[in-house]
């Protein structure tokens, strides 16, 4: 089994390290949190749910399942928007891959290329969510997908420090905030260059 360093709490790694759909719900929870926040969120699912079930999430009453995402604490900072993409995110994997989250990466034996067009029609993931996760999966996952570093843009690249993909351990992870301020002080610099 993969040993994880994406939460900072070995017992959500651990759930994320044997539960790909668990993985796929943390990487949709990246938003507007901190990383490890968002690969927290599928261990308080699972503890408040008994377990990660897609096909019962998917079919559950999104009233209900809003109130065990909103429990104290909230699973996200967002707890209605991103409940009701968890459980979009669920019934698209029930409906494309009969409930198997694997076949997104493994069905038909695709491409990097094709992997990230998969992981792009998912609810939630854009073109730079999909290609983190590629990466994720290829970095830490062996994901045996030909091409997937090229899919993965510079994400992919084996030397970067740009993403929860590249963490590893406690310095990776200050090594990947690093980066991400770094990229918003020269985001911020070049808009304020340009009023």
């Amino acid at each position: 089994m993969t040993s994880l360093f994406l939460s900072g709490d070995p017992k959500a790694d651990a759930l994320l390290a044997e539960d790909r759909f668990a993985l796929l719900i943390g990487m949709l929870l990246d938003q507007q949190v901190t990383m490890e926040s968002a690969f927290a969120g599928p261990a308080k699912l699972a503890e408040r749910l008994g377990k990660l079930d897609v096909d019962e999430i998917a079919e559950m009453n999104p009233d209900d399942f809003l109130d065990i995402f909103a429990q104290t604490p909230a699973v996200h900072r967002f707890p209605k928007s991103m409940a009701g993409r968890v459980q979009k995110l669920a019934a698209t994997i029930v409906d494309e891959y009969d409930g198997n989250v694997e076949a997104i990466w493994s069905d038909g034996n695709p491409s990097g290329a094709e992997v990230l067009k998969r992981l792009k029609k998912l609810p939630g993931f854009g073109d730079q969510k999909a290609k983190i996760f590629l990466s994720l999966l290829g970095k830490q996952f062996e994901l045996q997908a030909e091409g997937w570093q090229e899919a993965a843009g510079d994400y992919g690249d084996p030397e970067a420090r740009r993403s929860i993909a590249d963490v590893v351990d406690d310095v990776t992870l200050q090594e990947v905030r690093a980066f991400k301020k770094q990229q918003k002080a020269a985001a911020k610099a070049a808009k304020a260059a340009n009023k």
